[in-house]
């Protein structure tokens, strides 16, 4: 018989919408605390809700995790008031869409703290916590962008990139330190999550992901995963995280010049800009009129709960194995036919 699943603490930041408040939500359907990190206080609040109704327990902890110190803290009191971290989540970015020249350098270094060194320094503060036991994960949840640009984002591209930098730089330190500690990395394809509608945008339409859109509770799935199975360096999550890496592997000069063709119209819908839409780059985009924005963005109607390809990024060892019978029975199958 299977051993019941020890109730684990797992700390979350970004997790007051989108991909982190739905990993909340399903870390905590498998019992344990769940520590929520973020600065909105309605969203946090609304995070802390679903947690509760899905069986977990929620500690909410304000968090700008551009801020060192205040990552730091947080560490400490979810130690403190929940017991040992079992599982880091890294998930909270900002962003800024636009063509270069119309971001202002603070907008650039904004976005950088944020969604780069946010995760930077909430990995230094788990180690802090981790390294004593010699034991814990920390799930970086990336995106195809990871790998490769595209226009109108180079704030959240370049956060991205450095982030899986960071990450093998880690990877490596702790494999030569033999830790039992262990990190991986998520790349994720576009998602539908709130993200398009509080993000500093200069763009003439509405922003939107680069279709095909998945649900955030697919990318929720996906992070569980890499967390329970960390030996992996990374996951790709995503029939179009799969095809846009490998496309940009094989001919990088050429997606150049599909994605400057395409790139623009592709994130961007018919509505028009709002002027007065909420901007999440230096206050919570809920602290204006204390919306909670949820875990889902505007797409639902055209995002999608499932791909095969999750399962595939999953089971790479079923798929190795039943290559290689494939393999061995061809030149079987050959002989047999050459003896008829």
């Amino acid at each position: 018989m299977s051993q019941p699943r020890k109730a684990q603490v797992v700390v979350i930041t970004g997790a007051s919408g989108g991909i982190g408040r739905a990993s909340a939500v399903a870390f905590a359907a498998r019992g344990g605390t769940v520590a929520l990190l973020a600065r909105g206080e309605r969203g946090l609040a609304g995070a802390a809700a679903e947690v509760e109704r899905a069986g977990g327990r929620a500690l909410v902890v304000p968090t700008d995790v551009a801020d060192d110190e205040q990552v730091s803290a947080a560490a400490a009191r979810v130690e403190s008031e929940a017991g040992p971290i079992d599982v880091w989540v890294n998930s909270a970015f900002t962003s800024v869409f636009a063509p270069l020249d119309k971001i202002t350098p603070a907008e650039f270094r904004r976005v950088t703290e944020v969604s780069y060194l946010g995760y930077v320094y909430a990995t230094m503060a788990a180690l802090r916590h981790m390294k004593p036991r010699d034991r814990g994960v920390i799930v970086q949840v990336g995106s195809a962008l990871a790998y490769r640009g595209i226009p109108l984002q180079s704030a959240y591209c370049g956060a991205k990139h450095a982030i899986q930098g960071f990450h093998e730089a880690l990877r490596c330190e702790l494999l030569h330190d033999k830790s039992g500690i262990r990190v991986t990395m998520v790349q994720m394809p576009a998602v539908n999550t709130p993200q398009f509608s509080w993000v500093l945008s200069r763009l003439p339409r509405h922003a939107q992901p680069v279709p095909p859109i998945y649900q955030p509770e697919f990318a929720a799935r996906a992070i569980l995963f890499a967390a329970d199975h960390p030996g992996r360096r990374e996951y790709w999550v995503g029939s179009s995280t799969v095809g846009t890496l490998a496309a940009n592997a094989l001919a990088p000069g050429l997606l150049d010049r599909y994605l400057a063709r395409t790139g623009f119209k592709s994130q961007q819908n018919e509505r028009p800009q709002d002027a007065d839409a909420p901007v999440n780059l230096w206050e919570p985009a809920d602290g204006r009129d204390g919306h909670d924005f949820g875990a889902h963005g505007v797409f639902d109607d055209t995002s999608h709960e499932r791909d095969p390809q999750l399962w595939a990024s999953q089971h790479h060892g079923v798929l190795a194995a039943g290559a290689a019978s494939l393999a061995a029975a061809v030149p079987l199958l050959r002989r047999r036919r050459s003896t008829r």
